[in-house]
């Protein structure tokens, strides 16, 4: 909602956007960054995945062959082990084709969760006001501005952990191209998104991009750390204080945990609403639950 206002805000040669074509300009503008990143970033791994698995099987006879002219290799079952990553091979790409079904729920669990959130958009102020309709009027006001201040949290903490995500990604991609790593779009995009999770997603991440760079040389895997480094450093010392100085902060544990529960609870979707659900609540218990005398 907050960009929607902002959208509706614009003054285009007396034209302000109804709510309706923000939201249209909006799913617009993400589909076309999604459009974009499924069109550059994806092709190259999947092609050289499909070559991989294509050439696996033929290399996997003739690594065996080498690895059993050195010394004592025969020790080790060198053939037992090139049968067995011939069979993990197979298993895995028929786990793969056969959780297709599975990946497709979630697709569709991500589709029905857009369009409940462009329901909300639309329709969001009746349902919120027949919500407040249920409860006593004398208590209506408390709930009301409770409930209006945990979305302020919420939308400023949105917003400046978007702007932190999305300085990341953009610097990602500009030197993982810099430094001609492999898939630098892809790579950097995932390190934008998965900012979101304090710590453990920018371990994950670098440590991904750390391997892949690695596969060509050290000295771009020691540029992908230094980068990383330097700007963890920015980030924490100018970044943070800057961009979230103006929100309630939210602690990286409540952000964690909120995004593992969500995640175990309603998978994909679950994870999706994690963060403002964890925000609406640590607002309604310092509202009602916390004794402050």
């Amino acid at each position: 909602m907050p960009a929607v206002t902002r959208i509706t805000r614009l003054n285009l040669r007396g034209y302000h956007p109804s709510r309706a074509v923000s939201i249209i300009l909006l799913i617009a503008a993400v589909a076309g960054i999604l459009a974009l990143f499924f069109t550059t970033g994806l092709p190259p791994v999947l092609r050289d995945l499909r070559q991989f698995s294509d050439e696996l099987p033929q290399r996997i006879p003739d690594i065996a062959a080498k690895l059993k002219r050195v010394p004592f290799a025969d020790r080790f079952g060198v053939e037992t082990l090139a049968q067995r990553a011939v069979g993990a091979f197979d298993a895995t790409a028929s786990y793969l084709f056969t959780s297709v079904p599975l990946w497709l729920s979630h697709l569709f669990g991500i589709v029905t969760a857009i369009f409940l959130c462009i329901y909300f958009m639309l329709e969001g102020e009746h349902a919120y006001l027949f919500f407040l309709s249920i409860f006593p009027t004398d208590q209506r006001s408390r709930l009301n501005s409770t409930l209006k201040r945990a979305e302020r949290k919420i939308s400023k903490w949105l917003v400046g952990q978007g702007a932190l995500m999305l300085i990341l990604g953009i610097s990602s991609i500009i030197v993982f191209g810099f430094l001609h790593v492999r898939y630098f779009l892809l790579l950097g995009f995932l390190m934008g998104l998965l900012n979101i999770i304090p710590i453990a997603g920018g371990v994950i991440t670098i440590t991904l991009v750390a391997i892949v760079a690695a596969i060509d040389s050290w000295t771009k895997m020691t540029g992908v750390l230094i980068f990383y480094l330097i700007y963890v450093n920015v980030e924490n010392a100018i970044l943070i204080p800057r961009i979230m100085r103006s929100s309630v902060n939210l602690m990286g544990l409540t952000v964690l945990v909120s995004l593992l529960l969500g995640t175990a609870l309603a998978g994909v979707v679950g994870a999706l609403v994690s963060v403002p659900t964890a925000a609406l609540i640590t607002v309604l218990l310092d509202e009602y639950a916390v004794q402050k005398n």
